[in-house]
This record gives C-alpha cells, structure tokens and sequence, in this order.
C-alpha cells in the first residue's frame, strides 16, 4: 500500500431526503426506516458498507431523521425486556444494529442535492478516499460490488463509480456514463457523464447506481460547483469534472454490476424487493413462495 492510496474505512450515507414518494408512510417515518420484509433499508446498505470492511460510517440526515440514530444506538429498556423472557434470537436481532459499526452523524440543514450532501461529510472524511452509498440501491450481499470498487480504487487511484446497464429508454432516469474499455472485462474507464439525459443525447446505456468510491478531491470540486439539474448540486456533474482532467483527483473507472440489485426508490421496485428477498430467505422463502404462486395462479 503506498501513501497516495490509503485504506479505505470510511463510508458516507446520505440520509437527507423526505421521501415524498412514500407519503404519508414517510409523514413521520424516514424512508430509510421503511422496513424490507423485517430490517429497515438503510441497515441492509450499513450492512453492505461493513462486509466491505469500512466500519466507520457517516450517515447524512436532516430533520426529522432521529429515527435513523435511535436504530443504530443501543436500546436497554428492549433489551432487559428480551433477557427477562429468556428470548436470545430477538434480543441478538436488536443488538446486530448497535453493534454494525462505528456511527457518525451530521445534518444537511439545506436540501441542495447530492452533491451537497457528500460535501457535507468533508469534515469527517479529510483528505482520505471515501465510498458513499445510496439507500435506494440495495445490492444483493452474495454479489460484493463495494468490495470489488474498493480494490479497483486501490489499485488504480482516483473515483471508481458502479455502472450498470439499462434499456435505452430507461436512461433518462440516470445519471451516464460514457466509457473505453479496459483490460478488465467488468472495468471501464469513464471519459465523461451527464446526469438524466435525453435517450437521443445519451452517450450509451451505462447507468450510474449508488455506489460510489471517490478520490477526496472530489470536495474541491464540490465547493465549486454550480446547482444543475433540478437547481441542485450534482454529484455526476463534480465526477464530470475528474473524468476529464485526471491531473486532479486521478482517473474515474466504473465497474460493470451484472449481480443482483433490489431497487427501493419507488413503491412499485419497493413491494417488488419485499417479494424477492423474502422468497429466497430461508425461514421465510417455502411457505412464502408456495402461498405466492396460489395467489397467482387464482388472480390469473
């Protein structure tokens, strides 16, 4: 390892966002703390976060959001509770949250977008490489994509980016990515990216998703940055600027996922989550799925 590229131990999760496309679930609820099938998400991504070996964790909230904190911080009234009725597979289940990693917290006071929210972890970062994941993206563990972005960042320097593709149609919905190819078949290097573009305008079909390791020049770049899309601060328009001009804050490559990815943005991707994860769950999967294709096979 040399000093140019330190070890990564940090993770950044933007936690900020009201959630208006789950309301009124998320009147009173962070949207991170909506359960899928019996964790709420954002555990699954802190989860995904520490089986990569990054243990220090800075979530990004804002009002509103001290749910998120109570879930990861230790609850002894639930646990005295649980060791009175002798109940050690739940009490183990309430203990598995406090115990995940080291936990860091700093509000966004202004919703400015993305950008914004990573500038705001700055402070805890310093002048370390950092991943940043989004909680919208859940991503399968039998699949270890963060793993596999922090050893390209540690081999090759620089902001490595998750790139997945998407039907032609799909990728107004995201921020692109062109690419050459590399020696690697699942690595491209990025030349440049557009956040949400036309599908005629596109550069490809290379969709960025939620995962991101990135150089902490990134932040220079940050404080510069004009609002964009949306009037806000865009992460994918900061990354543009590294991508074309790899004398500050090295190259940017993107590794292709082809593994299994559970969207949870919207409701419809959300229920469809729920239903695959908790069919191939052990304790859950037999009977769920013997009830599930009766209540097909009886709608249909």
């Amino acid at each position: 390892m040399t000093e140019s590229h330190p070890r990564i131990s940090k993770a950044v999760i933007p936690a900020a966002g009201l959630g208006t496309r789950f309301l009124p679930a998320t009147k009173a609820t962070p949207k991170e703390m909506l359960p899928v099938v019996d964790k709420p998400a954002i555990q699954y991504v802190v989860e995904e976060a520490v089986s990569a070996g990054l243990d220090d964790v800075l979530m990004i909230t804002g009002r509103n959001k001290r749910p998120l904190e109570d879930h990861f911080d230790r609850n002894y009234e639930l646990e005295s509770a649980l060791q009175k009725k002798g109940d050690a597979d739940r009490l183990a289940k309430v203990q598995e949250s406090s115990d995940l990693a080291t936990m860091h917290y700093v509000r966004q006071g202004d919703p400015k977008g993305l950008g914004h929210a990573v500038l705001c972890a700055a402070p805890h970062v310093g002048h370390e490489p950092f991943a940043v994941l989004l909680g919208d993206d859940l991503i399968d563990p039998r699949d270890p994509l963060l793993a596999r972005m922090v050893e390209v960042q540690d081999q090759r320097g620089g902001s490595v980016i998750a790139l997945m593709e998407v039907a032609p149609e799909q990728i107004h919905l995201y921020g692109c990515a062109a690419v050459e190819a590399t020696d690697e078949g699942d690595l491209v290097k990025v030349t440049g990216l557009v956040e949400k573009p036309d599908p005629a305008d596109a550069p490809s079909n290379y969709a960025i998703i939620g995962r991101y390791v990135l150089d902490p020049h990134i932040f220079d770049i940050l404080r510069k940055t004009e609002p964009g899309r949306g009037g806000e601060i865009q992460l994918t328009d900061a990354l543009q600027q590294l991508a074309t001009d790899e004398k500050v804050g090295g190259p940017v490559h993107g590794v292709v996922f082809k593994g299994r990815r559970y969207d949870t943005g919207d409701r419809g991707d959300y229920l469809r989550a729920i239903v695959r994860l908790a069919c191939e769950r052990e304790d859950l999967g037999p009977d769920f799925r013997t009830w599930l294709r009766s209540y097909v096979a009886e709608e249909m």
